[in-house]
């Protein structure tokens, strides 16, 4: 690691913010504090600077020599055996462009227009425009809300397998928009179900390496034999290395048939990834240990502060501090408001949200909010959301 860039860097400006050319920051006018979007604002991990740095110092911006598993695999199945203790096939990862490619591909090939496809809502948006788009049908499992935490409802889940009747589980674990790392007896049930009814699991784990001690993360296909063999698991860096531009992410797939008809597609029937993404991945899941436990420690320390920000500025909307990721689910049911509360903090707080029912039925009166960003921006997020409501 260059000696001259700090471990890790949350210490930009908003006018530093402002300037960047991404969603995030160019969405929305430019009195807007946006939260909206699962991107932190961080500097990039200085290995995969470095690393970009030096294909560009190259000046080679040509075709790659190969495809990008045989760089990417080995990289993956060497960071799921040190991070999870998960020993898996070489030959059995696959790369795709992002994480939704992956799943829109699964879903494709897996099932037909009409077939059921189980989810736990509230819900990561692309996973019911999927749906939507792809006409599948969605068997909604709602998760849970305790005082502890949001669950897995499984009480009701073999009644809803058996009359939804999906052929698919698509698992968010770690959950987005709720912030759950579900334990390892939750998952041995869900596995259980998929057994008994033959369903094969689709499970994005995009946020495994964005959880906040003492949770854990559990690969769904660590389970069981019969788990991995009926899983397929989707995972890239982007999420929790701040590099959700460079369009890189892996497989790990469980099922013998599924995995024929994958690598037997055209090769440049999905897109490919570029070298880019590539380099970028490899650098952070080789060398970036050090960056990344600095950023999750911030990360902790922003979650901490955000419950004491809530307490004192917003204490009738109720949330669960999130287990993993750097997203917070509030609840804002109590606060009566007359238009969805995202658009009422954008208009009248100028504070950018994720609006609640992207998420699915469930998720009206909510918003979702980022945190992964600076100390002042993250405190004026709270402090507009909460004299907007006093003004009202």
């Amino acid at each position: 690691m260059s000696g001259e860039l700090p471990a890790v860097s949350f210490d930009l400006s908003i006018e530093q913010l402002r300037a960047r050319p991404g969603a995030k920051w160019s969405r929305h006018p430019g009195d807007v504090l946006p939260a909206w979007v699962a991107d932190m604002d961080a500097e990039p991990a200085p290995v995969v600077r470095s690393a970009l740095q030096r294909l560009l110092d190259a000046g080679d911006l040509g075709y790659p020599e190969e495809r990008p598993g045989p760089v990417l695999a080995p990289v993956f199945v060497e960071r799921m055996r040190r991070q999870f203790g998960w020993e898996i096939d070489v030959e059995r990862v696959v790369p795709f462009t992002d994480v939704v490619q992956g799943i829109e591909v699964v879903i494709h090939l897996v099932t037909e227009p009409g077939d059921g496809v189980m989810i736990q809502t509230p819900i990561y948006p692309p996973f019911l425009t999927t749906l939507d788009i792809a006409g599948r049908r969605l068997v909604d499992h709602p998760l849970r809300r305790t005082p502890e935490r949001w669950e897995l409802d499984l009480d009701s889940l073999a009644t809803l397998v058996e009359a939804g009747r999906p052929k698919v589980l698509l698992l968010c674990n770690p959950h987005n928009p709720t912030g759950r790392a579900f334990r390892r007896d939750e998952l041995e049930a869900l596995a259980a179900v998929a057994a008994e009814h033959d369903l094969v699991v689709v499970s994005d784990e995009i946020w495994a390496d964005v959880v906040h001690a003492p949770n854990e993360h559990v690969p769904f296909a660590t389970i069981s034999d019969d788990a991995a063999a009926r899983t397929v698991t989707l995972t890239s860096a982007t999420k929790a290395f701040a590099m959700p531009a460079v369009k890189c992410a892996v497989a790990h797939v469980g099922p013998d048939d599924l995995l024929a008809r994958l690598t037997g597609l055209p090769t440049h029937l999905f897109g490919s990834i570029g070298q880019f993404g590539v380099v970028a991945t490899v650098a952070a899941w080789v060398e970036g240990d050090e960056w990344l436990a600095a950023t999750l420690d911030h990360l902790g320390g922003q979650r901490k502060r955000l419950v004491e920000l809530m307490d004192e500025w917003l204490p009738a909307v109720p949330w669960i501090p999130p287990e993993a990721t750097y997203l917070a689910w509030l609840d804002c049911r109590p606060l009566g408001l007359a238009v969805e509360p995202c658009e009422y903090f954008l208009e009248q707080a100028r504070v950018a949200l994720g609006r609640g029912p992207d998420f699915g039925v469930h998720g009206e009166g909510f918003v979702r909010l980022n945190f992964a960003t600076t100390d002042e921006i993250l405190t004026g997020l709270v402090e507009r959301m909460a004299s907007a409501l006093r003004v009202a």
